[in-house]
């Protein structure tokens, strides 16, 4: 019999990571759910069945990551699959040319500090998988042919995580690491908006499959739908 996988999922009280957890408790694997608040994420823990729990974790902040660490290496050795899903998009009502730093520094801390952060904290317990994955979300905002100046904070902060990506792949690869980036397409979510094209289901699946299935010597690469997309 194989021994149950744990997966934990960052930003997971909603939207894509609240899907993700679904769709991987219903795989068979072990879930731990983060979500910087509290009450949502312990909510959005209890609203599913099978072996799920919760876990406080503000990405932004590495006080509550090292915090988040310590609380987990108290109830596991080993994690299988980390999934940095966490995200902000608040680039409303700005442009490249009128964006502040203090708001490219705040989305930045979340979407791409963020993802490193996490990675570097839970990278003890990913070492003693037998074949850790780590999964990246980006978007297609982060493509370099994506990029648009009316999200610029956003956009930036993909491109970077997407770079974090290729790096963590060439660090933790000969270490039996592998490390993703993928774009869930524009989903019907509260980021996306009821206008999105695709189901939440639609976007939480390759990241799914990345998770359990994808070849491991494709790490280091992006996806979407299942297939590689250049940078």
């Amino acid at each position: 019999m194989k021994e149950q996988k744990t997966a934990l999922v960052t930003g997971a009280n909603k939207g894509i990571g609240h899907e993700i957890v679904g769709q991987l408790l219903a795989k068979g694997l072990r879930v731990i759910l983060t979500a910087r608040n509290e009450a949502a994420g312990q909510k959005a823990a209890n609203s599913f069945r099978g072996d799920v729990q919760f876990l406080p974790m503000d990405v932004s902040d590495d006080a509550s990551i090292e915090k988040a660490a310590r609380a987990y290496g108290e109830r596991s050795d080993a994690l299988d699959v980390l999934i940095n899903n966490a995200g902000i998009y608040p680039d409303e009502n700005v442009d490249i040319l009128t964006i502040r730093r203090e708001q490219l520094v705040k989305t930045f801390q979340t979407n791409t500090f963020g993802p490193l952060s996490v990675t570097q904290a839970f990278l003890p317990f990913l070492k003693k998988s037998d074949a850790a994955r780590v999964i990246n979300i980006s978007s297609g905002y982060g493509e370099v042919g994506g990029l648009s100046q009316k999200v610029p904070s956003y956009c930036l902060s993909k491109l970077a995580l997407n770079g974090v990506t290729i790096m963590l792949d060439q660090a933790l690869r000969p270490q039996g690491i592998a490390v993703y980036v993928m774009c869930p397409g524009w989903v019907r979510t509260d980021m996306g908006g009821a206008n999105a094209t695709r189901s939440i289901q639609e976007g939480a699946d390759t990241a799914v499959w990345l998770a359990i299935d994808a070849p491991r010597d494709l790490s280091g690469k992006f996806f979407r739908n299942r297939s590689v997309i250049g940078w």
